[in-house]
């Protein structure tokens, strides 16, 4: 029997980056299993933390005294074997801790708080005394003051105060009161004898109790509440008396309590295109083989009707299925899909629940209760066995990449785990990234097709304006005079329209015409953004927040003006322009409240909305069958920024906003807004030419020796010094210049495209290569190095194939 847990404690650095042996107690032996969380002294002082236990042994693996197992913080293990080899490593492929990794893949309830408090120590004296102030303990928080906390540490280190700690698990399971009748029907009939007859809730009780022991019932508080008409201090009362016992019964938190778990839809009739994909799918399902399939279908061609069938099969031959979208804008609509399809079989996970609904979806999962999860990009790591399908919805998206530690990408934690179930992945988009698309090209990927819309109608017409000569037209703020006839014209049509600016606020920046001073953020090297609905400048960075401006704070003059646009902005023209239009305003600002997306989302669905405003995440997945106009304001807003993939992704973002148009049987119209309208990617997007734009732009991406062509690396360092972040990064650059061969592009080190950002300072590299050995040890050399670094302020970060430069 195992005598020794390897454990990983939650403590992040380099030197505790490996499991620590600690002794299973006697009582504990036979109990303790890979996956549970535990709670372990770490250490050389009494320091207590919580931990991971990823294996076992017979004996340990250093001669010193082992330290025993404090407590056991789950019944059964929260991470089975495939999970713990998974963030294993994910932990070796991201450059992040794998205690981080762990976390990443665990509900936020599921992790542990460590609280601290002192108590009277061995030498405790009057200032013990006056410190403690009668109470038994004081609990060291983030709010006392400097003066108590110094208070604090002089009588620590003089034994004047013991240091002491306790786990604090965030895991709280959600119950509901039911009433268990503790008699018979007789003994009841004997009570209501004895009870005075006028006292009528008593009597009421008794008799319903007395129904409830015959037929076995034990019905919720809220239900005899809301059907009975009794309270709960009644109910107490009575269990006090021995009449019933109140016993309390776990209950999910159902993140969608208006799908009743029915099956409401059938499957579709498929096209001859379809049914191709589908019997390719299903044949790579049965023969559990992991084969890759990226799925090249223009909008409207029946993407998701592929997915559910595809679904379908899996789970008819008795595993799971895996589905993920990129937006939890997307969710609603997806979710009210493969819930219509396959009911309560299905569970959802995305950051818009709360962290009680995605612990209790979680749990559902781990204990096999659901057979398809749903969800945006932490579903990827969702507690499911025998998972028979991987879909990746809409796989271009750059928010399937994790911004920071660790700093994966959706796409390769799905095809690790689809190696080791044996099961196929597809990546479905009309515009597929660049990198998965050459991947097919070299047979990596399988190329699946959907080239047609499935009721056979005509992608939308695109016209391109030139919002240069527009102005000279007569255009009248952000709209074109071809624009606003248009949407007027939907409105006479009783049509609805689609607008797309991806820019949020009211105004790009504040800016004095006497002096050209723009109000920056302090902390961030960022202009701030105008919000009309708070009359507030906000930074999108960090969150600075201040007052507008009504005279300039650099010359005094009075001529501080907004300039540029956003959503707000247009959201007043509209109505100054067009007052009979409703307009829905959809960004980061209105779906801040949980729900927002949904909310919006059904109103306009429910046509109580003509326009539909929005960002960039109105641009894709969302299907209305009279939304026959859409319009995009400025197609500009990101082919002017420094980054090689602004093409693409302005390419991508036009194509996928003009495929909401025209979806039904209407005929749609798409109207796109250009100061620079010969551009290759605005008219590629035009034409829906993604086989032309590719090519295009691979040569270009050739010549330069960008991406899918060369790897990347970006190794950034920020310092709240300036001085002391450029210092930092020239020496990692000459490190790397000298360990990796003449075959690897070191670039920079330069500033970050923002150099400062919440008051720390960002200087990066950029590292491209096509093979090279040294490059992994070489990096995690330079993490082993710097750790002590990061104790002086400094923070380093090392990305693989980032998605943004910027």
């Amino acid at each position: 029997m195992s005598t020794v847990a390897k454990v990983i404690v939650d403590v992040p650095t380099m030197q505790t980056d490996r499991p620590f042996d600690y002794l299973i107690p006697s009582v504990l032996a036979g109990e303790i299993r890979p996956g549970m969380r535990v709670w372990v002294q770490f250490g050389s002082g009494k320091r207590q933390v919580s931990g991971m236990v990823v294996g076992l042994a017979e004996a340990p693996a250093f001669d010193g005294e082992l330290k025993p197992i404090l407590a056991v913080l789950d019944p059964e293990p929260v991470m089975d074997q495939e999970r713990l080899d998974l963030a294993h490593w994910l932990a070796q492929t991201t450059y992040a801790f794998w205690i981080t990794c762990i976390q990443t893949m665990l509900p936020t309830m599921l992790k542990v708080d460590t609280v601290r408090y002192v108590t009277a120590g061995p030498a405790a004296s009057d200032a013990t005394a006056a410190l403690l102030a009668g109470r038994d303990q004081l609990e060291l928080t983030p709010d006392l003051d400097p003066a108590t906390m110094a208070q604090i540490l002089t009588l620590l280190a003089h034994e004047g105060l013991t240091l002491h700690y306790q786990s604090k698990d965030r895991a709280k399971v959600k119950t509901v009161d039911h009433v268990v009748p503790l008699l018979t029907p007789e003994a009841y009939a004997e009570l209501q004898t004895t009870v005075r007859a006028n006292a009528a809730k008593q009597q009421l009780l008794l008799t319903s109790l007395a129904n409830w022991a015959t037929t076995k019932q034990t019905p919720s508080v809220k239900t005899i509440e809301t059907t009975v008409g009794l309270t709960r201090s009644q109910l107490t009362a009575a269990a006090g008396k021995g009449w019933l016992r109140l016993e309390p019964r776990e209950v999910y938190r159902n993140p969608y309590p208006q799908y009743t778990g029915e099956k409401l839809t059938t499957p579709l009739p498929l096209t001859t295109d379809q049914q191709a994909v589908v019997s390719q799918i299903n044949d790579a399902t049965g023969a559990k083989r992991a084969e890759t399939f990226l799925l090249e279908g223009v909008t409207g061609s029946g993407k998701t009707e592929v997915y559910l069938q595809a679904i379908a099969k899996a789970l008819a031959m008795g595993r799971t299925a895996l589905m993920l979208v990129p937006e939890i804008a997307l969710t609603p609509q997806m979710v009210q899909r493969v819930k219509g399809r396959f009911g309560n079989a299905v569970a959802v996970l995305h950051s818009g629940l709360s962290d009680g609904e995605k612990f209790d979806e979680w749990r559902r999962i781990a204990r096999g209760e659901a057979a398809v999860v749903v969800g945006a990009r932490s579903a990827a790591f969702a507690p499911l066995t025998n998972i028979g399908l991987f879909i990746i919805d809409e796989e271009h998206e750059s928010s399937y990449k994790q911004d920071d530690a660790p700093r994966y990408h959706t796409r390769d934690v799905i095809r690790h785990r689809a190696a080791l179930h044996h099961a196929p992945v597809v990546l479905g988009s009309a515009t597929p990234s660049l990198e998965s698309r050459a991947r097919a090209e070299k047979g990596v990927y399988t190329l699946l097709r959907l080239p047609n819309r499935i009721n056979h109608q005509a992608l939308p017409t695109v016209s391109v304006i030139d919002m240069r000569e527009a102005y000279q037209n007569g255009a009248q703020g952000d709209f074109s005079k071809e624009l606003l006839t248009a949407l007027q014209l939907r409105l006479d049509r009783h049509e609805q329209s689609v607008l797309l600016l991806n820019r949020r606020g009211y105004s790009s920046f504040v800016m004095c015409r006497e002096c050209g001073y723009v109000v920056q953020c302090p902390n961030c090297d960022i202009s701030l953004t105008l919000h009309m609905d708070t009359h507030t400048l906000k930074c999108h960075y960090c969150g600075h927040e201040e007052a507008i401006p009504h005279v300039c704070p650099n010359c005094g003059s009075n001529k501080i003006r907004y300039y540029g646009t956003g959503t707000q902005k247009v959201e007043s023209a509209l109505h100054e322009l067009l007052p009979a239009a409703r307009v829905l305003r959809m960004d980061v600002d209105t779906t801040r409240k949980k729900g927002g997306h949904e909310k919006i989302l059904r109103a306009f669905g429910n046509h109580e909305a003509d326009i539909l405003l929005g960002t960039q995440m109105i641009a894709k997945g969302l299907d209305y069958p009279d939304v026959t106009l859409v319009g995009v304001i400025n197609a500009d807003t990101s082919l002017g920024l420094p980054d090689f993939r602004a093409s693409e992704r302005t390419f991508q973002l036009l194509t996928q906003v003009s495929g909401r148009a025209g979806r039904a049987d209407k005929p749609g119209e798409v109207i796109v807004q250009s100061f620079n309208p010969d551009h290759y990617a605005i008219r590629y997007a035009q034409k829906q030419d993604y086989e032309g734009f590719f090519r295009q732009e691979m040569a270009i991406r050739h010549r330069g020796d960008y991406p899918p062509y060369f790897f990347t690396v970006k190794v950034t360092v920020s310092h709240q010094d300036e001085q002391q972040a450029a210092k930092a990064i020239y020496s990692l650059a000459n490190e790397l210049k000298q360990a990796l061969s003449d075959q690897a592009l070191v670039l920079g080190p330069t500033p970050g495209a923002i150099a400062r950002l919440k008051n720390r300072y960002y200087y990066q590299i950029v590292i491209k290569y096509k093979n090279e050995p040294q490059l992994g040890p070489t990096l995690a050399r330079i993490l082993d190095e710097t750790q002590q670094s990061t104790r002086r302020g400094f923070q380093i970060g090392i990305d693989r194939e980032p998605v943004n430069f910027i």
